[in-house]
């Protein structure tokens, strides 16, 4: 989820029309085509809508046109599913080709004002039954700043920690990771579909939200796990296989509270991500309170020696008063931005206090940088770094951390700069 304010809209928008003639955009999920996912209500077209019983109002996925990939693709992806077809049913004769509908913009929102989610899909069928439509998320595409900056700061924080990133990637070494709060899976689905030794499993606490994200932005319905700890589905169908090809497998989407998912939990994981907000775009308390069962329960299931967390949180630090204190006429749109360092200190002493326990290092520390173009703050806690956090200078982990998310993006092949995502902002935790 992320927040913004109406001026800072627009002069980012008088900014990236300034320089969008000067350069070539390849990420389709670049900030240039913001405008497109953030629509016009003449141009949009409602997919869901239902009222949450969870505490997120009323939750809906809006639909807009996407300018890309332009017509003159769909022949080679049309192709390309051929052959997916081919080789997940080797000796099986396709009767039919698949064909390409087009792509759209599926935006998750609560209470029709936040915008909790945005992703590309790709919508196609098979040339015998044009009722049958099949919808695909494309992993490829972050479209949101935010997520963007976690993966960027998360990733190059856990190679800095020496974990062998690149085996990872390669699908030569296992990699845990635990997303909380799904949202429409963008960002699970994107490390799943980068890092093929990564088995991710995802928490979230409304069945409206799973269902919106499988039915109507696209993410793979294998994934869903039942109470017991069992796939939902005891097979993936055609479709699956097809669109997925074994990305589907690695991921395991729970439908649980996250306090109640990590108290029960025996699994260590390598990384976590958070980005859970309810309907009133409220970071729960019980996720950051520092005497909470929640934060020392994460603690035990991270990994001890490199554990990295990322959280996604609200930050209007460019609008705050002189003292310090939020504006009160922005108290009521960014509720959470005066609890940043708050939530900060909570994670750093918790995580990185815990990891001697957990037979890790006294090594850790923790930091935050700005998310570009929207209100929002990507903190980072991990365990590791080499050696005594205090012997390090803010300059040097700056530096590490510039260095390594340059191997990250060229690791995973991103079709963004990591660069921007690090250096803006950086503050570390005390």
């Amino acid at each position: 989820m992320w927040s913004r304010t109406v001026s800072s809209l627009v002069q980012n928008i008088r900014r990236r029309l300034s320089t969008a003639v000067r350069r070539r955009i390849e990420d389709e999920g670049d900030w240039f085509y913001s405008s497109e996912w953030w629509g016009s209500e003449s141009a949009s077209n409602t997919i869901l809508r239902s009222i949450s019983d969870k505490g997120n109002g009323v939750v809906s996925v809006v639909a807009y046109p996407s300018s890309r990939p332009s017509e003159v693709y769909w022949p080679a992806t049309e192709r390309w599913l051929q052959k997916r077809f081919e080789e997940t049913h080797p000796g099986q004769q396709q009767k039919d080709r698949f064909m390409i509908l087009g792509y759209q913009w599926r935006v998750l929102r609560f209470n029709d004002n936040t915008r909790q989610s945005t992703a590309k899909i790709l919508a196609a069928y098979q040339e015998s039954e044009p009722g049958s439509v099949c919808i695909m998320q494309q992993p490829h595409c972050l479209a949101v700043p935010y997520l963007k900056s976690m993966v960027s700061v998360g990733l190059a924080t856990i190679a800095s920690c020496n974990f062998d990133l690149t085996n990872a990637v390669n699908g030569k070494k296992n990699m845990r990771i635990l997303c909380i709060g799904h949202g429409g899976g963008s960002l699970p689905l994107f490390l799943a579909s980068k890092i093929q030794g990564a088995t991710i499993h995802i928490v979230e606490i409304d069945p409206l939200v799973i269902s919106a994200s499988i039915h109507a932005m696209g993410f793979p319905a294998f994934s869903v796990m039942t109470q017991s700890g069992e796939r939902a589905f005891s097979k993936p169908d055609t479709t699956d296989e097809v669109l997925w090809k074994g990305i589907h497998e690695r991921l395991l989407l729970y439908e649980s509270d996250a306090e109640k998912f990590i108290l029960n939990s025996n699994s260590v994981y390598d990384m976590i991500f958070i980005d859970a907000y309810d309907g009133d775009d409220i970071f729960p308390r019980t996720l950051w309170d520092p005497n909470s069962p929640f934060l020392k329960a994460l603690g035990n299931q991270l990994h001890p020696e490199h554990g990295t967390v990322v959280v996604n949180l609200h930050s209007d630090s460019e609008l705050l008063n002189p003292d310090g204190s939020i504006p009160s006429v922005l108290d009521h749109i960014l509720p959470m931005g005066k609890y940043v360092s708050q939530v900060g200190r909570a994670y750093k002493d918790v995580i990185v206090g815990s990891a001697i326990s957990c037979g890790g290092k006294d090594s850790g520390l923790g930091f935050t940088v700005s998310v570009p173009w929207v209100c929002n703050t990507s903190l980072v806690v991990c365990r590791g770094f080499g050696t005594k956090s205090w012997n390090y200078s803010k300059d040097m982990i700056l530096n590490t951390l510039i260095s390594k998310s340059l191997e990250v993006e060229r690791v995973l092949n991103l079709p963004f700069s990591c660069l921007q995502y690090i250096k803006r902002g950086f503050i570390l935790v005390d």
